[in-house]
């Protein structure tokens, strides 16, 4: 049986679960919401996600939301299928794993996820981006990519010479990011920017990308 995704192509979130489950070829159904008519914020969406925000996950009877959650959820299910995202095999490989998703999760995302707000979604709502709170976020990211700068100098990927969920959970938001003046933050790290290039080459990525239009003309 095939796993529903609920949830919309060009969404980081969903895009972030969308590239898991290619690279686990795992077949999946995704059913599009439609964030504009505010349908994640109605029922029946509501009933999947209590917060009101995508995408959710329906497996048989079991019924998840939280992008990072499903993926770990679609990575260990799968664990034996396409390329092993948690290293499963090793306790010591999959440990760094863990610890690289907490960075990616309490570091990162804070400081890049309201740089894509403001070039991507205050717009939508009639909004000029606040630049304000574009240069207090890039002054956050540019600390935590230096960190990356210099583990990447030392591994390939994050958690080590291996690609993991830890790299994944990167792709959605940075790949927004590069779409704005703010890129040039990513590219003079040559280390932060040999990896990017590597992870968002990925055969599974450039499926999902392709959809990742938010922002762009007619949507």
């Amino acid at each position: 049986m095939a796993l529903k995704l609920y949830g919309a192509a060009m969404s980081p979130c969903t895009s972030r679960v969308m590239t898991c489950l290619h690279e686990k070829e795992a077949d999946f159904e995704l059913i599009p919401i439609n964030l504009f008519a505010g349908e994640h914020k109605q029922l029946p969406f509501l009933a999947k996600n209590p917060f009101g925000q995508i995408p959710a996950l329906e497996d048989g009877d079991l019924s998840l939301f939280e992008s990072r959650a499903i993926s770990a959820y679609v990575a260990e299910k799968y664990k034996e299928a396409g390329h092993d995202l948690i290293r499963y095999q090793s306790l010591k490989e999959a440990a760094e794993v863990k610890v690289w998703m907490e960075v990616e999760s309490q570091q990162y995302h804070p400081a890049i996820s309201p740089i894509i707000f403001q070039f991507f979604a205050a717009p939508l709502q009639g909004k000029a981006p606040d630049q304000a709170i574009i240069d207090e976020n890039l002054e956050k990211l540019g600390k935590v990519l230096d960190v990356y700068e210099e583990k990447l100098s030392r591994t390939k990927y994050l958690a080590g010479d291996f690609y993991s969920l830890a790299d994944l959970f990167h792709l959605s938001f940075t790949y927004y990011f590069m779409k704005t003046p703010c890129a040039n933050l990513i590219n003079e790290r040559p280390h932060v920017k040999a990896w990017w290039q590597d992870i968002s080459s990925r055969p599974a990525f450039q499926k999902v990308a392709a959809a990742m239009t938010f922002g762009e003309k007619g949507n």
